[in-house]
């Protein structure tokens, strides 16, 4: 792990969104998802060089509103929760990506992203590391922590290592599964 200082939760927002609820880190606000991000997320994730390795190319800023319409609305299934955040620089207040939990039962499935200009500054693993470490607080139901990462993407195996998963020999859709198991 990193030597930022563990994540300090705020209370959360009115809205469909409080359910996620903020999370500070050293640098970063994680922010709950709001349609309105997708403006200035379009720019952050305007570069097509991030779908290398996850694919398509990058959404026009009405898609990506429309997308994050559906993902703020919630998951259909009742037994699926979607989590979603925004990285906020505090510096100066700049969005510079995305973490996403998607939890179903004890387990959680989480990605990131942050926009090219960002990377290289610990700023996805950092928010891998607060989103984790709220995963393991969150009322002690998820027990296991998933990431599927390309074996070729060494930057987000590093992400997945400093959030303290592990990989494992399993593969799905030709991406590596990394496991945490969290202590109840």
């Amino acid at each position: 792990m990193s030597a930022h200082p563990e994540p300090v939760e705020s209370p959360e927002p009115p809205g469909p969104a409080a359910s996620a609820g903020t999370i500070r880190t050293a640098r970063l606000d994680l922010l709950p998802l709001r349609v309105e991000h997708a403006e200035e997320m379009a720019q952050v994730l305007g570069d097509p060089a991030l779908h290398a390795f996850i694919g398509g190319v990058p959404d026009t800023p009405a898609a990506l509103r429309a997308r994050y319409a559906r993902l703020v609305a919630g998951s259909p299934d009742p037994g699926v929760s979607w989590l979603n955040w925004v990285l906020r620089r505090r510096a100066d207040a700049c969005l510079v990506g995305t973490v996403q939990a998607t939890v179903t039962g004890e387990v959680a499935e989480i990605a990131w992203v942050v926009g090219t200009p960002w990377q290289g500054r610990g700023f996805a693993s950092e928010a891998a590391q607060g989103l984790v470490a709220r995963l393991a607080r969150q009322s002690g139901s998820v027990r296991i922590v998933v990431a599927h990462v390309h074996p070729d993407h060494h930057a987000s195996a590093s992400v997945a290592a400093a959030a303290g998963l592990s990989p494992t020999d399993q593969e799905q859709d030709g991406e590596v599964r990394w496991e945490l198991t969290v202590r109840a």
